[in-house]
């Protein structure tokens, strides 16, 4: 059994304050670089995964919240004219959610600024994609 004085518990929760404070530094980043676009953070979220065509429930994983919450961000960008809904090419159930000609230049845009001065860019490259790998590791263990 583990005591709160055990170094590997004071290790484990080091690294929690670690992650959550690099978190909580991506969320402002985000916001910030948002709010020059006119966005709000979560609609920030969901151009930033918006890779291609996906359907709903696969944007809602992709930014880590419930589909509902994920339903009023995707009717808000579609009122600005930033996302469309098409039928889903396998799935009469199902939309896909496609990038309009101005949202995938907002996209542009929106990925550029997320980019300068990113809380990831005092890592080089190779220090970016360890860290993600045992980021990955430690989300998928367990």
């Amino acid at each position: 059994m583990t005591t709160p004085t055990d170094p590997q518990a004071i290790a484990e929760r080091q690294l929690c304050g670690l992650v959550n404070g690099l978190a909580q530094r991506i969320a402002e980043h985000v916001r910030e670089r948002a709010a020059t676009l006119g966005l709000t953070a979560s609609q920030a979220t969901a151009l930033r995964e918006m890779s291609g065509p996906m359907t709903m429930r696969d944007l809602a994983e992709r930014m880590s919240c419930e589909p509902s919450n994920t339903t009023f961000v995707v009717d808000k960008l579609e009122k600005q004219h930033l996302i469309e809904r098409h039928p889903h090419p396998t799935d009469r159930r199902a939309k896909h959610l496609v990038l309009t000609p101005e949202g995938t230049a907002l996209r542009g845009r929106l990925l550029e600024l997320l980019h300068t001065d990113s809380p990831l860019s005092g890592l080089t490259p190779e220090e970016q994609h360890v860290l993600h790998g045992l980021l990955e590791r430690a989300v998928t263990s367990g």
